[in-house]
């Protein structure tokens, strides 16, 4: 690939420092997401005598609750291997038998494992939610390209130079036996469920989320809520820019504002590591509901005066009192997806701006806009200035003009790669970060010189 040669040596009260030379230096994001890996240390944490919980030994948590006879599990991990990695270490802690285990949602990487922590249980129960699984990707007909955008999205095929970590799981996750003990539910829920397990009594309500058969677990003897993936320390991912049907945000908002009724002394995520204390577990829960019902009504409220979508992407905003919240960082999910998401849920994709309804097809805008710009090499002489400016978003906009003439296609790729490199080099959003970095591999791979 060409290297791109910044040429920025002006005199600056930075003592000379070029535009290269800045470039070299680690952007404040990418040094808040690096600290963001300490979430995922691999650790069994001891909560009290009765519950634990094993973090950063795949992409998800796992917990164990132990009862008068038995112990329950909640949520069971990904990969096959890194649950009987789990397992054992539950088993130095207690050789109870398992007596149920509970599936918070859906998603894979808190379902692939329970036969790792069955063992020789008999009449096991499995309890999820009703509806379970029924929008993964598997079943979606766009399964191809869901799937590929979710390479994208966690970065799987990144180099280890370029992994940091997923924003709210670590960087790279165990492969071995990806999904084969996954064992189907036997017990499920609709509204709610009170129930004795093991000698404690476990209440599981329905809270839309994330997902839509997310629950969520309260153990009101330990003090203890397992929030599923409707809580974890980061903005949450209102929109999977892998490709999601809508969630639903409101309802998402609203689970949160009923788990904070509790008196909850350990908040244990889907997620990142536990919380723990009243005080700073009620606050956690609170600003969370706060920050994701903000988003929604702002967004209402800018659909309802006429906004088009990139209007009301630019009118949401969180208070300064939610966005420096610790547990609100932009490490995994978005406010401006979140916002696109609600919007094209309610009016869908016309935006009300009657220009939109039949635009011009994306190759006669870029002829249009080149024409507009003087000509191609204009256009190209626009793009490097972007370069050398650091105005990676527009550079990239205009490669893709340019890349949609024709015009020196594999040139202007190699710009474009390094403008992607570039921008996720100021990432603090992780998936956004592997998307970028994933399709510059890709372009880099394709590109024929």
């Amino acid at each position: 690939m060409a290297v791109i040669i910044l040429q920025g040596c002006e005199n600056t009260s930075e003592k000379n420092i070029t535009q290269e030379q800045k470039l070299e230096q680690e952007h404040p994001n990418i040094t808040k997401l690096k600290g963001q890996s300490t979430e995922f240390t691999p650790e069994i944490i001891k909560l009290n005598e009765n519950v634990y919980v094993a973090v950063g030994y795949d992409g998800s948590n796992t917990s164990m609750v132990i009862g008068e006879d038995g112990v329950v599990i909640i949520d069971a991990l990904r990969a096959l291997g890194a649950a009987e990695i789990v397992a054992n270490k539950f088993r130095e802690i207690t050789s109870k038998p398992v007596k149920a285990v509970i599936y918070t949602h859906g998603h894979d990487d808190h379902t692939g494992g329970t036969s790792a922590f069955i063992g020789d249980s008999k009449n096991v129960k499995i309890i999820a939610r009703a509806g379970f699984k029924e929008e993964l990707q598997g079943k979606s007909p766009v399964e191809p390209i869901l799937k590929k955008r979710n390479g994208r999205q966690f970065g799987r095929d990144l180099p280890a130079k370029d992994i940091i970590n997923r924003g709210v799981a670590p960087g790279s996750t165990s492969k071995d036996r990806v999904g084969k003990g996954y064992i189907e539910p036997n017990i499920t829920l609709n509204d709610s469920l009170f129930v004795n397990l093991a000698g404690i009594d476990f209440q599981l309500f329905a809270a839309n989320g994330e997902t839509n058969d997310e629950l969520f677990v309260w153990i009101p003897s330990e003090e203890s809520l397992f929030t599923g993936d409707n809580y974890y320390k980061s903005f949450p991912n209102l929109y999977a820019i892998r490709g999601s049907q809508y969630r639903d945000v409101k309802s998402w908002g609203e689970s949160i504002q009923k788990m904070s009724t509790f008196p909850v002394e350990h908040i244990i995520p889907g997620h990142t590591r536990p919380v723990s204390g009243k005080t700073i577990a009620y606050k956690n829960l609170k600003n969370y509901s706060t920050a994701i019902l903000s988003v929604y009504q702002q967004t209402i409220d800018a659909l309802n005066k006429g906004y088009t979508l990139q209007q009301t992407v630019e009118s949401v905003k969180l208070a300064d009192s939610l966005r420096n919240q610790p547990n609100l960082q932009e490490f995994y999910g978005s406010v401006s997806w979140g916002v696109r998401s609600i919007f094209l849920h309610y009016v869908g994709w016309f935006d009300g701006n009657p220009t939109n309804l039949y635009p011009l097809s994306s190759a006669k805008e870029a002829k249009h806009i080149v024409e507009l710009a003087g000509g191609k090499e204009k256009v190209l002489e626009h793009l490097n200035n972007t370069v050398k400016n650091g105005d990676y978003q527009w550079g990239l906009q205009l490669a893709d003009y340019l890349l949609q003439t024709d015009y020196k296609i594999t040139k202007i790729t190699e710009i474009k790669i390094q403008l992607l490199r570039s921008i996720a080099a100021q990432q603090i959003n992780a998936p956004a970060r592997n998307y970028y970095l994933s399709y510059a591999y890709e372009l880099e791979k394709n590109n024929v010189k």
